[in-house]
């Protein structure tokens, strides 16, 4: 074993003072971060007063709007008539159509209906007399004869029973609301209802094989107008999904994110080169383009769509106009930061050949700066995709005004399910695209 002296000791402790006299931040600072990120959530859990909120929030909702987006449900109501027949009813806009005759529903010959809500497990039976809700393996009677709705027997936890009405819970199956004079029945179906063709169109509620068959040798179904036109006709103007509108404003959410990128990157282009300070030698005129560059960046895409549309209207315009004022801003700081970044060497080569600045430029500095240019650009390009959507909530036009209506309206979720999955595809294929692009240009694989 080797014995170490003081002096020994001394000079070694004089040679590495980092590990003999570490400093506080260096002995303390990960347990003082630590420390601060633990202080930190404990005061944003008391400011947004989490507790409160988790406590409070509707978790039921996010079920019933999920189901929602895969899912539709059909809506008939039985009538009970002054001489005990029984009259159905759907609503205006029936996913059936106006003349609905489902196989779910049967008349019984004592004149009594039972619709089946899931096959044999759940189903409504409804008589002048009362009507019989089977649910969760048991068979409940709500007798209607006297008057007002009134349980047979003890009511079962799935059912909530008021002064003048009877609701039962069939889970996800639908439910039934059961009054005096009428029996009310949500009943879902999975899936999305008239995707293809909606009950004005010829081709509603044929099977897919006889649709088929009409398409490619059937007889006219209008004598002007082939099948398959009138099929492409009927799928494109299709009244509740309303394919043609929202695939044209998709493309024009395509298009203000192109438009928007490629002005804002011809913009910042030139004027990158005189915020640069070793291309510009100017500290007044990079320091005014720098800030000019930063205030763009500032204000949000957001916001300034709502500027344009209240300049311009609502429309593609106000939205392409937001993306190119951010991203002027954006690309600006971005290609003079690289320029600055760039070797000056093969720049000063050209220079001393006598060359001029154009040429100086064209050879000295492009090649360095191209990559990072197409990269910058595409990766934004692509991001604006998705910011295009955003702004079109707002009035600037495309696809997210679509959506933001469907929002709204708090009942066309499988709408909303159809224009995500299409802003997915998109947002998937152009990050794809972009990435393939950057990668070639480059000179990288694409993992």
């Amino acid at each position: 074993m080797t014995v170490i002296d003081a002096n020994r000791m001394n000079e070694i402790e004089a040679r590495y003072p980092e590990y003999f006299q570490r400093s506080f931040r260096q002995r303390f600072g990960g347990l003082t971060i630590l420390i601060a990120t633990l202080l930190y959530g404990l005061y944003a859990v008391w400011f947004f007063d989490l507790p409160k909120l988790f406590a409070e929030a509707h978790w039921e909702r996010v079920g019933i709007y999920l189901s929602q987006w895969i899912s539709y449900d059909v809506q008939p109501e039985f009538r009970i008539q002054d001489d005990g027949s029984i009259e159905v009813r759907y609503p205006r806009f029936s996913p059936l159509g106006d003349n609905p005759h489902p196989d779910w529903l049967v008349n019984n010959p004592d004149g009594s209906i039972t619709v089946s809500i899931s096959g044999t497990s759940r189903s409504i039976t409804v008589s002048k007399s009362q009507t019989i809700v089977t649910a969760h393996g048991i068979s409940v009677p709500v007798d209607v004869s006297s008057g007002a709705p009134k349980v047979v027997g003890p009511a079962p936890s799935w059912m909530t029973v008021y002064d003048d009405n009877v609701l039962a819970n069939l889970g996800f199956a639908g439910d039934v609301s059961i009054s005096a004079d009428r029996v009310k029945i949500r009943k879902r179906f999975i899936g999305w209802a008239n995707f293809l063709f909606d009950p004005q169109s010829s081709f509603f509620d044929r099977p897919a094989g006889e649709v088929v068959s009409l398409i490619v040798s059937g007889p006219r179904i209008k004598p002007d107008q082939s099948n398959l036109s009138l099929a492409f006709d009927d799928i494109w103007n299709n009244a509740e999904w309303q394919h043609g509108d929202v695939w044209t404003k998709l493309f024009q959410t395509i298009v203000m994110a192109f438009l928007g990128t490629l002005l804002g990157s011809l913009a910042a282009f030139p004027l990158a080169f005189m915020a640069a300070r070793n291309i510009t030698p100017n500290r007044f005129l990079n320091q005014i383009l720098k800030r000019f560059f930063d205030f763009l960046r500032s204000v949000d895409m957001l916001i300034w769509a709502l500027f344009l549309t209240r300049a311009f209207g609502p429309g593609p315009l106000a939205g392409s106009g937001a993306i190119f004022l951010t991203e002027t801003g954006t690309l600006g700081k971005l290609y003079s930061e690289g320029l600055e970044n760039i070797d000056n060497k093969p720049r000063e080569g050209i220079q001393s050949t006598g060359a001029r600045t154009v040429l100086v430029h064209r050879y000295g500095i492009m090649p360095q700066i191209v990559p990072v240019i197409v990269s910058q650009t595409l990766y934004q390009w692509e991001s604006n995709v998705r910011g295009a959507t955003i702004i079109g909530a707002v009035g600037a036009g495309g696809i997210g005004l679509k959506l933001w209506e469907a929002m709204r309206t708090n009942a066309n979720w499988e709408n909303v399910a159809y224009m995500v999955i299409l802003i997915l595809i998109v947002v998937f294929l152009f990050d794809t695209a972009s990435n393939a692009l950057r990668h070639r240009l480059m000179g990288t694989k694409a993992h």
